[in-house]
């Protein structure tokens, strides 16, 4: 029996929690999943609270198992995860900004989401706390002879969300790196409290717009699940092509803006004009830019005529006769080669430990992808390749990216080539035979996970969503220590982390 198995059988079951098991443990079965974690036996796939309740979700690698497990909390704290497991301590800190209920034992209590300027503590309980005055926040002291501090942010040069990066360096080198993160917290999880399905929805695809699909698929089949509900096949194919260009989209701008941060301006405008027209592709195709609020609990929104796939295949085809090129270029320049091989590592170790998703922890020997690993549709009928590297420096992760660029134009034309016909949404609103549920979703930087709990006239009680960028903002700390203070924006850039999505 696998270790999650023996977690959740013996805990007590919940029987109204949909695609995977949910069980309440106790706090012994509670530390033995800690440990499980320390000894990489499971991966860490979210942790977070409600007013007197931890749960954390799981999976087990080898086995493709995930699962929850949850934790209640009469005295108000629970048995800190990040004791054992690092990766926890962000979440555990958010969870008592957010619910007052405190980690026993973590390695580091100060606040995380909270920057003492809301109108009160702990806003997800029952009873908030009266809020209390702002302090300076306490970065971690550096020790040793001439070291000096440098502070980023949180406003910033350029067009970027609001976040802080405190470096200690010694001359140009980096000896540590300290984030402060928060400053685009959005009360998300709040507004998602007493929400209609359809609000819920397009809240979701608020958390990070450059991930629109991806939350909303997330979201939608969370729901779904929730109410015992499928979307017809024409509108999971449909996501499934909104998926893949949102990736294609992303990827191109992202290897653009890499090579940007290394002075080299052309691949920049290239890839640029090539991500501008799949963009241009999708509006014309779905109606809007990002296809936003294109995907819902069902279903889809708008369907896909005939031109919209004669617009898909002329993008598609003018990044396979361009995007060749491009990469040729990016390989055989010395100067950006220099900026960009053996720069801002990633041991696999830690990619492994932060279970580290999409191109961050492929680049560094992670080899994980939701939809091969936990495949759902489309991607369950289609044919495509994960690509994996292991040296895990900024070079890497542009390859992941360049790699996947190509399989995203070879699912694009699988998914149009055998898009089924038939209506494109299904009624979720009756028929309900589950209260929660739980899904997880590939986004361009990694794995999106949603999780919902569905009370009355299908309005939404609870709702938690966890962006990739949880486990991917902590390792950029860890790969820019020595490295030059100049490299920063170039490492910053390969791991392209979402404030928004994280600050929730």
């Amino acid at each position: 029996m696998s270790a999650l198995t023996t977690l959740i059988s013996e805990g007590s079951l919940v029987a109204d929690h949909a695609r995977w098991p949910r069980a309440i443990v106790d706090a012994k079965a509670w530390g033995r999943a800690g440990a499980a974690l320390a000894q990489n036996r499971l991966t860490l796939l979210a942790l977070w609270g409600e007013a007197d309740i931890v749960h954390m979700a799981l999976l087990e690698a080898e086995s493709a198992e995930v699962g929850v497990i949850s934790l209640e909390c009469p005295k108000g704290g629970f048995p800190s995860v990040s004791r054992h497991h690092p990766p926890a301590l962000r979440l555990e800190r958010t969870i008592h900004d957010l619910f007052g209920l405190k980690p026993r034992g973590p390695l580091d209590d100060r606040p995380w989401l909270d920057h003492g300027h809301w109108d009160k503590r702990y806003p997800l309980r029952d009873r908030p706390a009266a809020p209390s005055a702002p302090s300076p926040y306490a970065f971690l002291p550096s020790d040793g002879e001439s070291l000096h501090q440098i502070a980023v942010g949180p406003v910033h040069a350029g067009i970027i969300e609001p976040g802080h990066f405190r470096f200690t360096a010694n001359g140009e080198a980096v000896v540590r790196l300290e984030e402060r993160l928060g400053y685009a917290h959005k009360g998300i999880e709040s507004l998602m409290a007493g929400a209609e399905l359809d609000r819920a929805a397009q809240l979701a695809g608020r958390v990070s717009g450059d991930s629109t699909v991806a939350y909303q698929f997330a979201f939608a089949r969370a729901a779904e699940a929730t109410l015992g509900a499928s979307a017809p096949p024409r509108a999971a194919w449909l996501r499934g092509l909104m998926a893949e260009l949102e990736r294609l989209a992303n990827h191109l701008g992202d290897i653009g803006a890499i090579c940007n941060d290394a002075s080299f301006s052309l691949l920049h405008a290239h890839c640029g004009v090539l991500r501008e027209q799949v963009l241009r592709a999708a509006d014309f195709a779905f109606g809007h830019r990002l296809m936003r609020d294109r995907i819902v609990p069902g279903g889809v929104a708008a369907d896909l005529s005939a031109e919209g796939i004669t617009a898909i295949r002329a993008v598609t085809a003018e990044i396979g006769r361009k995007f060749p090129e491009l990469v040729e270029v990016y390989d055989n320049t010395a100067s950006l080669q220099d900026r960009t091989v053996s720069t801002g590592v990633l041991k696999p170790e830690l990619a492994m430990q932060f279970g580290a998703g999409g191109y961050v922890g492929r680049a560094s020997g992670r080899n994980f992808d939701v939809r091969r690993a936990l495949p759902y549709a489309p991607y369950d009928c289609l044919s495509f390749e994960v690509p994996v590297l292991s040296e895990g420096d900024v070079n890497a992760r542009v390859w992941i990216r360049i790699r996947e660029v190509e399989q995203s134009i070879s699912l694009v034309e699988q998914i149009l080539a055998r898009l089924p016909g038939g209506p494109v949404r299904a009624e979720v609103a009756s028929g309900a035979v589950r209260r929660e549920g739980m899904a997880l979703v590939e986004g361009f930087r990694g794995d999106v996970l949603v999780w919902v709990r569905v009370g009355a006239k299908e309005k939404v009680e609870r709702c938690h969503l966890r962006d990739p960028s949880w486990f991917q903002w902590p390792l950029l700390e860890a790969a820019v220590e020595g490295n030059i203070v100049a490299d920063f924006p170039l490492c910053n850039k390969s791991f392209n982390c979402s404030y928004s999505g994280h600050d929730l």
